[in-house]
C-alpha cells in the first residue's frame, strides 16, 4: 500500500483537516501516521490483529486508523452509543486489541488506552484466516440490524481502495455526518483523503452544530441522511446560519420522502442535490441523479453489474464483501447479491422504492412507508413522522404513523384531522389505521434513519398517545 502514503505526501501542504481547533496539512498528517505506528509497536500491535478501534471523527483518529491499516491490521470501528454490544461484536470478530481513543481532551497515544483481549485463533472464521495469514488489512463493520440481528461484515482494504488508486478526483472541503462504523462514513472518509480534500468536524450530529460549522468552516459537501434532512427543514435551523458556501447535499441509507425532496429544493435551489447508494456487502456505487429534484438515478461505475429480478435490484460487484462473520454467505451461485430493494426502471434510471422487509400488506395492498410518510410530513403541525406495519386481527396488517408534533394540540382532535386529511388524499389502504404520537422529540436512531423495527411488544398503551378508534390492540413498546 505504498500508494497511499506517497498520495499524501504529494498533496504537500494542503490542510487535510479542519476544526475548532484549525488546520492539519497532508505533510503534518503524514508525520502523525508515523507517531500512531511507533505506539501500535509499543503496544505490541500486528499485522493480522483484529483491533477495535472505539472513536469518532478526527484527525489524530484518522491518523490512528491509517496506522492500523498499513500495519496490516483488521479494523473493528466501534461507536460509543453501541457499547452494550462491544463484547459480542469483538468476539464474533475474534479481536486482539481494543482501543480506546479518548473522548474529551489531547488525542495521542498517551491518552489512548490499548487492551489485550483473549486469544480465539482456535474459532476463527475461515475467511479471516487467509487475510490474517497475508497481513491483509481489511474492516469488520456490523450491519444496523433494523430488521434483525446486525451481521458482521468482513471487507478486504485493498479491494475497498482499488477505485482510489488510479484515479485522483477534486477534493472537497467536506463534513463528516456518517459514522466510522457505517460503510458510508468510511468510503466519505476515503474519498476525502485520497482525493486531497479536507475533512471538517462536528461538535455534534445536531442540526444547530451542522449549520454553524458549515459556516465556520465554509464547508462545500455534506454527506447525510433523508431523516436529517427532514429535521433541518423542519427546525428551520438554517435560516440562523449562512450556509451558501454548500455545493453538494448527498443523501443514502433510507427512501428520501418526495415532500422533503421538494422542500430541499425550494430552500436550496443553488445547491446540487444527489441520491447516492450502496450497502455494506457490496460497497458504494456511482450514481448520478437525473436532476436535484428527482429521485431517478443511474447507479452503477466500474466494478458493478445491475439487474432485476421481480422488481428487486440485484447486483454484483468487485469491491463485495468476502462474507459475513456470523451467517451465511448471501451471494448467489454466481456473486449476485439480492438487494432487497424494490425498484422502479425508466431507461438508465432507477427509482427504489423501499426495501422488501418493510411492505406493509394491507389487505392484500402492498404499502412503502415512504409513501404515506411523504404526504403525512406535509400536514400541519407536524415535525416527523414515522410509518411502521401492525398487526391486525382483520385485514392481517395495517399503518401505524407515529408523529412527533411541533406544538401542543389534544391527540383526540389531530387524529381526527389527520384521518380526514388521509381519507381525502390518499387511497383507502393507505390511510394510516392506528395513530400515536411520539414522547421523544425524535423518531430516528444513532444512525440518523427512520426506527422502524422496535425491540419487542408491550403490555398495554402507557407509552403512547393511544389509539385510533377502530383499533384495540396495544400499541408496541418505545425502541
Amino acid at each position: 500500500m505504498d500508494w497511499i502514503t506517497e498520495r499524501f505526501q504529494h498533496f504537500g501542504s494542503r490542510p487535510i483537516a479542519v476544526d475548532a481547533d484549525g488546520e492539519v496539512g497532508y505533510d503534518e498528517f503524514v508525520s502523525r501516521i508515523a507517531r500512531w505506528r511507533q505506539a501500535l509497536v509499543r503496544w505490541q500491535v500486528r499485522a493480522g490483529d483484529r483491533v477495535g478501534l472505539v472513536a469518532d471523527y478526527h484527525i489524530d483518529t484518522v491518523a490512528l486508523l491509517q496506522a492500523l491499516l498499513l500495519q496490516g491490521c483488521i479494523v473493528i470501528p466501534l461507536a460509543e452509543d453501541d457499547r452494550a454490544q462491544f463484547d459480542e461484536r469483538l468476539a464474533t470478530a475474534c479481536a486482539t486489541k481494543l482501543l480506546t481513543v479518548a473522548s474529551e481532551g489531547p488525542i495521542t497515544p498517551a491518552t489512548t488506552r490499548c487492551r489485550d483481549l483473549s486469544a480465539c485463533d482456535s474459532t476463527l472464521h475461515a475467511l479471516l484466516k487467509p487475510m490474517i495469514a497475508a497481513g491483509r488489512a481489511g474492516f469488520v463493520i456490523f450491519t444496523s440490524g433494523s430488521t434483525g440481528k446486525g451481521k458482521a461484515v468482513l471487507l478486504d482494504f485493498e479491494r475497498m481502495t482499488a477505485k482510489f488508486r488510479d484515479k485522483v478526483r477534486a477534493g472537497m472541503r467536506t463534513l463528516l455526518f456518517l459514522k466510522l462504523d457505517h460503510i458510508g462514513g468510511l468510503n466519505t472518509l476515503l474519498s476525502v483523503i485520497f482525493n486531497g480534500g479536507t475533512i471538517v468536524t462536528s461538535p455534534s450530529r445536531q442540526a444547530k452544530d451542522i449549520c454553524a460549522t458549515i459556516e465556520r468552516h465554509a464547508v462545500e459537501l455534506l454527506p447525510t441522511t433523508p431523516s436529517f434532512l427532514t429535521m433541518l427543514l423542519m427546525s428551520q435551523v438554517h435560516r440562523e446560519h449562512d450556509l451558501s458556501s454548500l455545493k453538494v447535499v448527498t443523501y443514502g441509507t433510507e427512501v428520501m420522502p418526495n415532500s422533503t425532496l421538494s422542500s430541499l429544493h425550494r430552500t436550496f435551489p443553488n445547491i446540487a442535490l444527489k441520491q447516492t447508494y450502496g450497502l455494506s456487502e457490496l460497497g458504494i456505487l456511482a450514481t448520478q441523479s437525473r436532476d436535484s429534484a428527482s429521485k431517478w438515478m443511474k447507479i452503477g461505475g466500474d466494478g458493478f453489474e445491475l439487474k432485476v429480478r421481480d422488481g428487486t435490484l440485484w447486483i454484483r460487484s468487485e469491491q463485495a464483501m468476502l462474507g459475513y462473520l456470523n451467517a451465511p454467505s448471501p451471494f448467489d451461485e454466481e456473486r449476485w447479491y439480492n438487494t432487497g430493494d424494490r425498484v422502479e426502471v425508466d431507461g438508465d434510471y432507477f427509482q427504489i422504492l423501499g426495501r422488501e422487509s418493510e411492505i406493509i400488506n394491507v389487505a392484500g395492498e402492498k404499502v412503502f412507508p415512504i409513501e404515506v410518510e411523504s404526504f403525512l410530513l406535509t400536514l400541519d403541525n407536524v415535525r416527523d413522522v414515522v410509518v411502521r406495519e401492525k398487526r391486525s386481527p382483520v385485514v392481517g396488517q395495517m399503518i401505524w404513523a407515529e408523529f412527533v408534533l411541533d406544538r401542543a394540540e389534544e391527540p383526540a382532535d389531530f387524529k381526527r384531522r389527520v384521518i380526514a386529511q388521509c381519507q381525502g388524499q390518499l387511497a383507502p389502504f393507505k390511510v394510516p389505521g392506528f395513530i400515536t404520537i411520539a414522547s421523544a422529540d425524535s423518531l430516528v436512531g444513532s444512525r440518523f434513519k427512520k426506527i422502524r423495527k422496535l425491540a419487542a411488544p408491550a403490555s398495554n398503551d402507557a407509552a403512547r398517545e393511544g389509539a385510533a378508534p377502530n383499533d384495540t390492540a396495544p400499541a408496541e413498546a418505545v425502541a
